[in-house]
């Protein structure tokens, strides 16, 4: 199945879609005829997304302010599709941040603002989206990442999220394909996004500067892409981009590598990034 034809006419909500691979993700659905749902905390940039969008697609996005924390936002923004559209065929659990930052120097506040997000967020548009999915035989896609594999001095508390997402989908999975339901879960490396100019309490930085070298970074297009393809050949988990592979593949079959690097980066004073500031 081309990613092109998986996607037209299918009822799709993707939440944290206002920025990064969310946003890339909601223009190229959009290009290939999906019927979307934007969610996200901050409704006016959504606003400009969707208008965005319908220039240059002639598509008209449903917008709605949502945010995974409260128990009741995803639930809303189910429902509201499914109103509108009629069904609910996938559903992307994109929203997360990254708290940064030394153990001794984080707090147990960090960790749960952390897991909130980037677990119970999940959790909790998986849940909402569950019963519409069973009855399409649709679709849910939970972003998690290469951090899920590879934890790194510095992200300790963003790692532990992404761990957990990846037990998750790996226990879960083949008790949804019983009712006909597909879980993708994608794992990229470093993408072109906001996330690493969001601090530790969830704000963003737009000024903030790049902390990662250029050539490291993947455009979040590319990325997308690629996304898209695992997802419309309903593939039990994608990690996206060439480094992300790397990684994963030292963290299972040369894991001293990533070791050594790891107290390298302690000696030399911490991990790959610091808060945005």
């Amino acid at each position: 199945m081309s990613a092109r034809s998986g996607f037209h006419g299918k009822a799709v909500l993707i939440t944290g879609a206002s920025s990064g691979i969310g946003e890339e993700l909601a223009r190229q659905l959009a290009q290939q005829g999906a019927l979307l749902t934007l969610a996200a905390r901050r409704a006016e940039v959504l606003a400009l997304l969707a208008e965005s969008i319908q220039k240059a697609t002639g598509a008209s996005p449903l917008v709605l302010e949502c945010d995974v924390t409260r128990d009741s936002d995803v639930g809303l923004a189910v429902a509201e599709t499914v109103r509108v559209r009629g069904k609910l065929d996938i559903a992307f659990a994109n929203a997360g941040f990254g708290v940064a930052g030394e153990f001794a120097k984080l707090s147990l506040a960090d960790y749960h603002r952390q897991l909130d997000t980037n677990v119970f967020g999940v959790l909790r548009t998986l849940y909402a989206a569950l019963p519409e999915v069973i009855r399409t035989r649709g679709q849910l896609v939970v972003t998690g990442s290469v951090a899920g594999w590879v934890a790194m001095p510095g992200v300790s508390a963003y790692a532990m999220s992404k761990f957990a997402l990846r037990a998750l989908a790996n226990s879960i999975t083949p008790e949804l394909a019983q009712s006909g339901v597909a879980l993708t879960l994608i794992s990229p490396g470093f993408v072109e996004s906001n996330i690493r100019r969001v601090d530790n309490q969830g704000r963003v930085h737009p000024d903030a500067p790049e902390p990662l070298p250029r050539w490291l970074v993947v455009g979040r297009t590319h990325a997308a892409r690629q996304i898209l393809r695992a997802v419309a050949r309903r593939r039990r988990e994608a990690i996206v981009t060439g480094h992300g592979k790397l990684l994963v593949a030292l963290e299972r079959f040369a894991p001293w590598i990533l070791r050594t690097a790891g107290r390298v980066m302690v000696a030399r004073g911490g991990g790959y990034r610091s808060e945005p500031v």
